[in-house]
């Protein structure tokens, strides 16, 4: 990632599970959330999730964005983006629109590529045809 960026994504940390910590349950937020420790249960949010070169994660993620930069052991669903980066890996399984993968990282998943979801605008419903 490029210094620019880096800072633009620090910047806008919302959580940390820094190292050293381990926490096990539900873990829900909004803004983007950094997990540098360990972590495993569940993650829900529409946001980014960072996970970070000495996160580990064992969990079901449903998430907007993901960067990974350390390891997950589980299931990924990101309704815009994955982001696998040179030192990242990822064992399970990803469902997402995008998905990068930088060389040199490790994965062992089965991916599948789903349609980005139309936003929806205020006002306007679904047609249907009867």
């Amino acid at each position: 990632m490029k210094d620019k960026e880096k800072e633009i994504v620090d910047s806008k940390i919302a959580g940390l599970i820094d190292q050293g910590t381990e926490l096990k349950g539900d873990l829900t937020f909004k803004g983007s959330f950094r997990i540098e420790g360990y972590f495993k249960g569940t993650i829900t949010s529409e946001s980014l999730l960072i996970i970070g070169e000495r996160g580990k994660v064992e969990a079901d993620i449903k998430v907007g964005q993901i960067i990974i930069n350390g390891e997950i052991k589980g299931n990924i669903q990101a309704s815009d983006k994955v982001e696998i980066h040179n030192k990242g890996k990822v064992f399970g399984t990803i469902q997402t629109p995008r998905l990068i993968v930088e060389e040199g990282a490790f994965l062992e998943a089965n991916c599948h590529t789903i349609e980005k979801a139309a936003p929806s605008r205020p006002g306007q419903e679904a047609k249907t045809e009867n």
